[in-house]
């Protein structure tokens, strides 16, 4: 069913709030402008109204932290089939970009600033142009959504493409305008399609996960061996797609610019760093008293977007930093989780096979980093 919103007052009379309207369209536009994080607080806008050469302007583009374009559709007064089309007609464009006329579109949208420049100081790494535009999403913004809308973008979504619709309800409360968000569809899943669809000639899944752990002042690749653990956090984009893990799962974890360090089959869902504890010597304690390599954002523990979130890990092979197994043509993303459909990660999996002989023996002896 469409998304709906109700909002009451906080009190021992709760008074419910009337549904309300913004003056025009445009004005939520300029308020995302103005405040990207109304929109999300993963994404880094890049252009606005921006001539795609084919008739038509896209209201505004954004980028993830992985290099995936972002892009982002208002639904104004146009029908669902119309907004839809539209925006799967402006895919095909951003889809084409290359990485010069990516740079030039932030250049008209932030003047005087470059956006290799901006996306370091935004996300703390460099911009990889092989990275860059290799996947996108398509973002509906609507102030309502009606049966139709979500029929085909739950269609389209479960055929693999990164669809999604973000719903903005407006309310009255006396003299002042409130603003709440929802999402149609769980974002983790719209990720995981952005992935997919990015690698393209696709192959079925293989069933192995992969994992990038970056290993920095945030996590620290020691400690996750020691005390049996993956993690992602800092944001709601770097935590959410470690909800894909299941008891049992084996996952395969890279650190970027260095190599795969270990596989090891998961032992629990994704938890809060507040919530999550480890064994040590021979007591269960939070994991933010022993894990201390790192700070693993710690200052956002009480964030449920922020903070870092932990999936127990038994590892079965892992090797140290300056043992990392790294090969040309070797699957690599960004994403903290994902499930690769693409020939390279089979290849990829099947060196690290070789090079992971432990990878499915449950009661070896593990490795421990040196």
């Amino acid at each position: 069913m469409p998304i709906k919103t109700d909002v009451w007052t906080v009190g021992s009379m709760p008074t419910r709030l009337l549904q309300s309207k913004l003056a025009t369209e445009q004005l939520l536009e300029d308020m995302i402008v103005n405040a990207p994080s109304i929109l999300s607080d993963e994404w880094m806008l890049i252009g606005r109204q921006e001539s795609t050469g084919m008739g038509g302007r896209i209201d505004l583009l954004a980028i993830a932290p992985d290099g995936a374009l972002v892009l982002i559709e208002l639904k104004r007064d146009r029908t669902p089939r119309e907004v839809v089309a539209q925006a799967l007609d402006y895919a095909v464009w951003v889809e084409s970009l290359r990485a010069d006329e990516i740079g030039a579109i932030y250049k008209r949208f932030r003047p005087g600033c470059i956006l290799d420049d901006d996306f370091r100081e935004r996300f703390g790494r460099a911009l990889d142009d092989d990275e860059l535009n290799k996947s996108h999403q398509l973002i509906i913004v609507a102030t309502e959504l009606d049966a139709s809308s979500e029929r085909i973008v739950a269609y389209l979504s479960e055929r693999d493409i990164p669809i999604n619709v973000l719903c903005f309800q407006v309310f009255q409360s006396g003299g002042q305008q409130l603003l709440s968000r929802s999402w149609l569809l769980d974002p983790v899943q719209t990720q995981v399609n952005a992935v997919s669809a990015g690698e393209g000639h696709n192959e079925p899944w293989n069933g192995e996960f992969y994992c990038s752990f970056g290993d920095s002042t945030s996590r620290s690749w020691e400690d996750a061996v020691e005390f049996g653990f993956i993690s992602g956090g800092g944001g709601a984009w770097y935590s959410r797609t470690l909800q894909l893990l299941s008891p049992g799962d084996r996952v395969w974890v890279n650190i970027p610019q260095q190599g795969y360090v270990g596989v090891g089959r998961v032992l629990g869902s994704s938890t809060p760093a507040a919530d999550f504890t480890v064994m040590h010597d021979g007591v269960e304690v939070p994991v933010l008293e022993v894990a201390t390599r790192a700070n693993y954002h710690a200052e956002f523990v009480d964030d449920p977007e922020r903070c870092d979130h932990f999936v127990s890990i038994e590892w079965l092979q892992t090797v140290s930093i300056t043992q990392a197994v790294r090969e040309v043509g070797m699957f690599g993303n960004q994403n903290t989780i994902c499930r690769p459909t693409t020939p390279k990660w089979r290849w990829t999996i099947e060196r690290l096979k070789q090079r992971f002989p432990r990878y499915d023996d449950i009661d070896s002896l593990k490795v421990t980093v040196v």
